[in-house]
């Protein structure tokens, strides 16, 4: 990988994981403002709104970076420029299609989401009031993505990162503010709160879009493709264009689906479920815990990992072109080892200190800390699927083999969609977890078979390294224990925020020396990271 794009990588990286951050601690004073039934009411607009996104931008972004990078690297600056041109203006169709729809059809999908009727204080006209505040961010979302798909097509990946993180601000200030000023200032409803909170998405991406702009205004004089054609025209037709750019998007589309299809799903038959099952006392928190307060700490390891181990996805691809399969299975080997390293030990560790991770994040009785522990405790074993999925889908799309992305996930998506009510009435949100499980392990099921099919991998070192990593995940959770028990006997972490924080803070570390000291020790940490580590590191015993 040459030294640009690896430098644009961790900078867009960076930038995705800080964003997501962000996107998780403004949770803590909201949560504490709105509690669990405004997360709910939040959740029932959110996860619509999502799912929408995803279905107007048709994975266009991705799918512009790529083009542009192809025809800039024939000389033809021309054909990039009308791509950009075209593609913005698909964008304002398919986001002014997207928002039509999800404002008229608020009705339906708000009486869906509640289970039919008007459930624990929030009615109908609630949810389509909240799912209407939050669909005018479609009319400028899809064009805001569009342009960084641009910017990134010419390995520009500082504007596409530093407005995420700009977007992510003035949203949650937005977000915050109203929420408080509604709430405490204005003496306004919850309702009104949490519309304002939502409509705060449009609010960041303008701010966004400025970012872009100025961007824009810097480096249009050196942007390629303001710069005239080195190379011959490939004089495409918008049919012929199109159609090469749907063939980049598809799996794009699918794969970027995944998260929010499941969430959909939930946020769509979790309260019919409870409600015909006798639980609707406790189906609406429950569901706020499940697909927002909970969701977004086992999304802490997952961005994490895939972060880290898809920088290499790149040369994966390099390597699939050029016919070095040797090279491929070791990177393929690379890539998974390095996110099973990660996420193992921190899903061990969250699973553990479920109840004072929960209790730190989350401390306020209203958002039910026995049963987010609960919940949190089962749910984030399932960050190591989600995060194999995503590289799976990754290295399926580095060896061109993207169609078997996509029916990976609609295996997994039509699974999910046939246990989870079931499961619900069964095991309340225990069972929508263990239905997002078995549809991600039947999706990597399928997509392990097509890469050991279609790249020549052998799964046996990593089989071999992974039962390593369990053994060494279990000792370190022997220890996290050990220092929960002694910190018992000085500090509770029902106490309060502050003294759950003592507690994880001080597990953690010592969780995590101890994974590491006996990585290094069995030499494991050195081939796992290899050149990433310090020369002063890589030394050790060998480890098979």
């Amino acid at each position: 990988m040459s030294s640009k794009l690896l430098r644009g990588t961790f900078v867009l990286t960076l930038g995705t994981y800080i964003s997501r951050i962000l996107g998780m601690v403004y949770l803590i004073p909201f949560s504490i403002m709105v509690g669990a039934t405004g997360g709910a009411l939040f959740q029932y607009g959110y996860n619509q709104y999502t799912l929408f996104l995803n279905i107007a931008t048709m994975g266009f972004p991705a799918a512009v970076s790529k083009f542009v990078s192809k025809y800039n690297s024939k000389g033809d600056y021309e054909t990039s420029r009308k791509m950009l041109k075209a593609g913005m203006s698909v964008m304002l169709v398919t986001g002014m299609i997207a928002f039509f729809i999800l404002y008229l059809s608020a009705p339906i999908f708000a009486e869906i989401s509640l289970g039919g009727k008007d459930n624990n204080g929030l009615t109908i006209d609630h949810v389509v009031y909240v799912i209407r505040m939050v669909s005018l961010a479609l009319l400028v979302v899809p064009i805001m993505s569009l342009v960084r798909g641009f910017f990134q097509g010419h390995q520009m990946m500082g504007p596409t990162a530093v407005s995420q993180v700009v977007e992510q601000i003035v949203r949650i200030i937005f977000l915050l503010s109203a929420t408080f000023l509604i709430l405490k200032v204005f003496n306004g409803g919850l309702v009104i709160a949490v519309g304002y909170a939502t409509f705060a998405a449009l609010i960041g991406a303008f701010g966004g879009l400025i970012v872009l702009y100025i961007y824009w205004n810097k480096r249009k004089g050196s942007l390629l493709a303001m710069m005239p054609n080195t190379g011959p025209t490939a004089n495409l037709s918008y049919k012929k264009m199109f159609f090469e750019l749907f063939s980049y998007a598809a799996p794009y589309v699918f794969v970027g689906l995944a998260i929010p299809l499941y969430n959909y799903i939930d946020t769509n038959t979790f309260n019919k479920a409870m409600i015909e099952a006798g639980h609707q006392a406790i189906s609406q928190d429950m569901l706020a815990i499940l697909t927002l307060y909970v969701q977004k700490l086992v999304m802490i390891p997952v961005s994490l990992a895939t972060a880290f181990g898809l920088t290499l996805i790149p040369t994966i691809t390099e390597s699939f072109t050029s016919g070095n399969y040797k090279l491929l299975n070791q990177q393929i080997n690379q890539t998974m080892q390095t996110i099973l390293f990660l996420i193992i030990p921190a899903v061990v560790g969250i699973s553990l200190l479920a109840g004072p991770t929960y209790t730190f994040f989350y401390g306020s009785e209203s958002l039910h800390p026995e049963l987010g522990a609960n919940i949190l405790l089962w749910y984030s074993p399932v960050a190591i699927l989600f995060s194999l999925f995503t590289v799976n889908a990754a290295i399926l799309q580095g060896i061109n083999k993207q169609k078997f992305a996509v029916v990976s996930l609609v295996i997994g998506v039509v699974i999910k969609l046939v246990l989870n009510v079931p499961l619900i009435k069964l095991m309340q949100a225990d069972g929508a977890i263990l239905a997002t499980a078995l549809g991600y392990i039947a999706s990597l099921l399928y997509g392990f078979i097509m890469i050991k099919r279609h790249a020549g991998y052998s799964y046996k070192i990593l089989v071999k390294r992974t039962v390593l990593m369990l053994v060494l995940s279990a000792i370190m959770g022997i220890a996290v224990k050990i220092v929960q028990w002694v910190l018992s006997f000085f500090i509770s972490y029902q106490d309060g925020q502050v003294q759950a924080a003592i507690v994880v803070v001080i597990a953690a570390a010592v969780g995590g020396a101890v994974y590491l000291y006996c990585g290094y020790r069995l030499g494991f940490l050195q081939k796992i990271l290899g050149r990433r580590l310090p020369g002063f590191l890589k030394r050790g015993r060998h480890a098979g």
